[in-house]
């Protein structure tokens, strides 16, 4: 008996098998309204190319993606963006934490967001940003997994109805206190 998905981390290579799934993913959450950086109009043709443009980043560390397993069907995914600048390689960025609605409130997305924090205060990140969607599900699940809200910027990001929305931008230290 498991406690959930089975997550594993996902490499270049693994996305061409993997991405008529991810696009799945991705079409469910823009199907659902999520603010991903997509309008209602993507295909899934779009989706899998998206996917597959991520290879380069995936090779060179710039990006690190995990996937989230029922048996063999995908139902999340995570990203971490990691800052390559010389003055910014403590700090690194979610991004993309999707979750299929039929997988939803199992604690899959609290999971992948756990990974990827982990991993980035193993690889020496301590700092932690991301932003979504103002009142979005998303929002209370940051909120309650210890994120710290900096602000919300209006009209910052279309939905995928094309209906501009306000963004909550937030952070988290990855330092223990007292170290």
């Amino acid at each position: 008996m498991t406690d959930g998905p089975a997550i594993t981390r996902l490499t270049a290579g693994d996305l061409p098998a993997a991405a008529p799934a991810l696009a799945a993913l991705l079409l469910d959450a823009v199907d659902d309204g999520a603010s991903v950086g997509f309008t209602a109009s993507l295909t899934s043709e779009q989706a899998a190319a998206w996917w597959a443009s991520l290879a380069p980043a995936l090779t060179d560390g710039r990006v690190v993606l995990w996937a989230a397993h029922d048996g063999d069907r995908l139902i999340g995914t995570v990203q971490l963006g990691c800052e390559t600048s010389p003055n910014g390689r403590h700090r690194a960025e979610i991004a993309k934490l999707l979750v299929h609605r039929a997988a939803r409130g199992r604690g899959t997305a609290r999971r992948l967001l756990s990974t990827a924090e982990e991993f980035a205060r193993t690889d020496g990140r301590t700092l932690l940003m991301l932003d979504t969607q103002t009142g979005s599900a998303a929002e209370k699940l940051y909120r309650t997994a210890g994120w710290t809200p900096l602000g919300t910027v209006p009209d910052y990001a279309a939905d995928p109805s094309g209906t501009l929305r306000p963004t909550t931008f937030f952070h988290k230290s990855l330092l223990v206190p007292g170290a």
